[in-house]
């Protein structure tokens, strides 16, 4: 009889808790976990399929080598020395900067990130590339200007609101917040309620909205515009919270003074007087505002990100009940980088800086095809997959080849494995402890760890372990006393006043305390995931122990304890802090305790923005003529985490979805296949025609294009993408991609 276990769905940020059966060390069903308080039974169809995820024919089981006759097994001890040797010396005769690490732990495994940053730092290198950097930037960059930290994020208070405005986010079918499809039928079925949506596309949550705004694609920042203007016009701003809770914005008031709104309305091809309607019902009301990757990922996206803040102080929603929140967390994700720091280091050729603590992605294939001596010269891959997530796939695998090392550490032989020179094989989220740390609820705190429910095949190891493993190697651990061991073994207790004791006569030592407490606690239970844990909840800033007192765990020196038992009692995740609702701008570290309305690196983009600039920039290209939305949100996508196509057998999972008149204009018929082309190449993809596409715009998700059992499934829309096309943050604009459509060479 199959045994039930508490557990999470690792495919997407939300994390939605699941009930796993399994049987013979295969999960062979699973359904949403009720007891979950973050989802409350809540499941998509991702979760419920997360079996295609754990047992496929790409999983990995023990590490291999590339050799001239292909990958062949080698012993742990050998793959590590092999590695270490190599790095030591390409980093040895180039310097720091020719390593890289890219990982982070995706969407569902958070804890190999503490062991890869630090392992990289401790070789020198700042070059910390992650998904972040590929679709965040522009947003982070802008919180941390505006909200004092760029690890600072803002989510709807969706429980609370009675407006919600969605600009360039589906949730029905990309989520983004817990539960996301169950409070938009919520909002969209309640009378009192109003769902309003920006975006090009009929969507799945345009078509519940109460107003749908179709915009014209690439003209969401100059809507934004237009919109502040149209409250300060109307005299609809809220003058006390803006005299309270904010500062500059007589710095920038002017820009939107004396705007042409109708022209700008008009250039996104919308109607004046909706627009006005739905800026005079946002001011008005108990209102929040989301957005998503159809903005972050498009033309302007810092400005819209900066708009967006403006629009919201203006009318008083930011940081207050039913609006846009700053939600608490155990652990920030990312960090706060400051480019005018001497010491922050920019990429040698494309001279990018960090934002949040991670380079862009999409630089990474110049920075390693570049003649500079100090060009990237070898790149850890951790629970990442480039040849598939970002931009350029022909420029990524031209610029992999030419690599010195490149290790992969994978649950599954991805593409990018393939082209690997060492491949180590990870435990997968089922099969190792793990958690991640997505602060989307408010306003208490939760966490949930997983913990293993099938033994891993072969020798897989968990992936914060493999890192440890490597800085053993490399020989950057400080020496640990015996002392630190024995402890551990004594219990918990001991060994939080051995460690205390061992940091207060070695300072040094902090610097590389995940690697302590893996080596010594790690042992004593098992997991180096869960040792990490334990010393974070010892190590958590004095704002997180005021919420988790809130929250009802004993304020003082045990309470990481405490939290850390409840946490092993409850696998299906607890609230461990609470934050006070009314207090919310306690959160904001800027000097002020405000929001900072002035940046004055932005403020020439947002003064340009006017409807004959954007017209003429807007206009078609002779030779792409169409707009394509690369890497829409379906559900029938999970990036490449889905590594057998059976799991969407019955769907149209991959197509090119087109509008009815388009199709007609080009002789293309629903089925058949397409051939698109952008600046960087071409892919074949079946033909969708669909009214709830937009006129003159294509949309295709991602994630496809996978090879699985010899096969190809769907089409690979990162060969689409062209890695410079991108924005001054490093932000590719996958959603203003100029194409062409014609008829494929082939018919279904």
């Amino acid at each position: 009889m199959a045994e039930v276990y508490k557990t999470g769905c690792v495919l997407c940020a939300q994390n939605c808790g699941l009930e796993a059966q399994v049987l013979d060390n295969r999960i062979v069903k699973t359904r949403g976990d009720r007891a979950n308080a973050r989802s409350n039974g809540y499941a998509c169809r991702k979760g419920l399929n997360v079996v295609f995820h754990q047992h496929n024919a790409d999983r990995l089981r023990f590490p291999l080598k590339r050799t001239e006759k292909g990958f062949e097994r080698i012993p742990w001890e050998q793959a590590l020395r092999e590695i270490a040797g190599r790095l030591q010396e390409i980093v040895g005769s180039n310097g720091p900067r020719s390593l890289a690490y890219m990982g982070g732990g995706g969407q569902g495994c958070h804890f190999e990130a503490a062991f890869g940053v630090r392992l990289l730092r401790a070789m020198g290198s700042q070059y910390h590339y992650s998904a972040l950097a590929q679709e965040f930037s522009g947003m982070f960059w802008v919180h941390g200007r505006t909200l004092g930290r760029q690890y600072i994020h803002l989510v709807p208070d969706i429980e609370h609101t009675d407006l919600l405005l969605a600009i360039g986010w589906n949730g029905m079918q990309s989520h983004q917040v817990p539960q996301a499809p169950r409070h938009l039928q919520r909002i969209s079925k309640d009378p009192d309620k109003l769902l309003i949506v920006v975006d090009p596309r009929l969507s799945e949550t345009a078509k519940i909205a109460d107003i749908h705004l179709a915009i014209r694609p690439g003209t969401d920042a100059l809507l934004l515009k237009a919109m502040i203007a149209m409250v300060l016009a109307e005299g609809w701003e809220n003058k006390s919270y803006l005299e309270e809770r904010t500062s500059g914005f007589d710095h920038v008031r002017s820009i939107f003074e004396n705007f042409d709104c109708r022209a700008a309305v008009a250039a996104c091809e919308l109607d004046y007087e909706r627009v006005r309607e739905v800026c005079r019902l946002f001011a008005s009301r108990t209102s929040c505002l989301r957005y998503d990757l159809g903005v972050m990922m498009n033309r302007h996206s810092a400005a819209a990100s900066y708009l967006a803040i403006l629009f919201q102080a203006l009318c008083g929603r930011l940081g207050v009940r039913g609006g846009s929140v700053i939600p608490g967390h155990l652990m920030p994700i990312g960090s706060t980088s400051d480019e005018n720091n001497p010491k922050t280091w920019r990429t040698v050729s494309t001279g990018f800086f960090p934002v949040a603590g991670t380079y862009p992605p999409n630089c990474m294939p110049e920075e390693i095809l570049s003649d500079n001596p100090e060009r990237l010269r070898a790149v850890l891959v951790s629970g990442s997959n480039p040849l598939r997530s970002y931009a350029d796939t022909t420029a990524y695998e031209e610029a992999f080849n030419r690599l010195d090392l490149l290790v992969t550490t994978e649950v599954a032989m991805t593409e990018t494995a393939r082209l690997s020179h060492y491949v180590l094989p990870a435990r997968s989220g089922y099969e190792s402890w793990d958690g991640t740390f997505f602060a989307w609820t408010f306003p208490g705190i939760f966490f949930q760890m997983r913990r293993p429910i099938v033994e891993p095949e072969g020798e897989a190891l968990e992936a914060g372990e493999i890192l440890v493993r490597l800085a053993d190697r490399l020989g950057v651990i400080p020496p640990i006393p015996k002392e630190l061991y024995e402890a551990a073994r004594a219990g918990r207790e001991r060994f939080a006043v051995a460690l205390g004791e061992h940091i207060a006569k070695e300072p040094g030592a902090a610097r590389s305390l995940p690697f302590i407490v893996a080596k010594t606690l790690g042992k004593t239970l098992g997991s180096v995931h869960l040792a990490a844990l334990w010393g974070i909840l010892q190590t958590a800033p004095a704002s997180f122990r005021q919420a988790a007192a809130r929250a009802g765990f004993t304020a003082g020196p045990t309470q990481g304890e405490e939290i850390f038992r409840k946490i092993l009692e409850h696998p299906e995740g607890i609230w461990i802090g609470e934050l006070d609702p009314e207090r919310n701008f306690e959160q904001l570290k800027t000097h002020d305790s405000r929001v900072c309305m002035h940046i004055p690196e932005l403020i020439e983009t947002i003064d340009g923005l006017h409807a004959e600039s954007e017209i003429q920039l807007l206009k078609p290209l002779p030779e792409f003529p169409l707009v394509l939305m690369a890497g829409k949100h379906v559900s029938t996508n999970a990036n490449t985490l889905m590594r057998n196509p059976a799991w969407n057998k019955g769907f149209r999972g991959c197509t090119l979805a087109m509008h009815p008149e388009d199709a007609k204009a080009l002789g293309l018929e629903d089925g058949q296949m397409a051939q698109v082309t952008t600046e960087a190449g071409s892919e074949s993809v079946e033909l969708e025609i669909t009214t709830s596409a937009r006129k003159g715009h294509v949309s295709m998700p991602h994630g496809f294009g996978l090879v699985y059992e010899g096969k190809s499934h769907g089409a690979n829309v990162n060969r689409l993408t062209k890695n410079t096309n991108r924005d001054h943050l490093g932000t590719p604009m996958h959603r203003y991609v100029p194409c062409r459509v014609e008829a494929a060479a082939c018919r279904r």
